[in-house]
């Protein structure tokens, strides 16, 4: 039986852009394996009702939903261990869980006030409703007053990755000469802000950009094949 992936999008079914599912694609593609991907909505929560969530991504192997993409790279690891290991050991996954919350807290956190007041657009109206209703009560405030400051803000935030371009700077991947679990953690959120806004995230000369533009091209362009800004 296939493995199912519920994935967000917005008006383009085509266009997914949950930096949680990106990491679970990427999971999937390190594996070698596929799954059929159903697309997600935002105001359509009661549909991950009967599988114990109200967000995405979920994950059905058979007549077991996965939820939570941390949860899924560890079933996949567990589920499949003839495949290629995303996390290559036990001291590996430790330290993916700290890269787990990093990329949660450092990365979608630093991101999130950079881009959010791009995403109704890409949104049909009703998501894009709700999709504004929820950030704004979140922020305190109109979405485009949390973006207002961005040519300023990103500034802050690219100064918050120089540890891990220090890391890029003596090797081409989180995971050393090739990439496991931790790169897609982190890949996610850059993903994410290249589906949804054209602002720049990245310059060009930075050794983050580099490893962005590899894992883009890796997995026969997977995550470039998708819709995004060249950002």
């Amino acid at each position: 039986m296939p493995l199912k992936l519920f994935e967000l999008v917005g008006r383009d079914a085509a266009r997914p852009f949950s930096p949680y599912c990106w990491r679970t694609r990427m999971a999937l593609a390190h594996k070698g394996l596929s799954a059929d991907t159903i697309p997600w909505r935002f105001t359509e929560k009661s549909v991950l009702v009967p599988y114990g969530s109200e967000r995405v991504p979920v994950m059905l192997d058979g007549d077991r939903a996965v939820v939570d993409s941390w949860a899924i790279a560890n079933h996949l690891e567990d589920a499949y261990p003839d495949r290629q290991s995303l996390f290559g050991g036990a001291g590996g996954r430790a330290m993916a869980r700290f890269i787990n919350s990093w990329g949660d807290i450092a990365i979608l956190g630093g991101i999130s006030p950079l881009v959010l007041a791009d995403i109704p657009k890409l949104l049909d109206q009703v998501d894009a409703d709700y999709f504004r209703t929820s950030r704004e009560a979140r922020f305190g405030k109109p979405l485009e007053e949390v973006m207002a400051t961005r040519d300023q803000a990103v500034i802050g935030f690219r100064r918050s990755l120089e540890p891990l371009r220090q890391t890029l700077k003596a090797q081409p991947f989180i995971g050393g000469d090739a990439p496991d679990y931790a790169d897609y953690i982190v890949f996610g959120g850059f993903q994410w802000a290249r589906v949804v806004s054209p602002f720049r995230l990245l310059e060009e000369t930075d050794s983050i950009y580099a490893w962005r533009e590899r894992l883009l091209d890796a997995f026969d362009g997977l995550a470039r094949k998708s819709p995004g800004f060249p950002v």
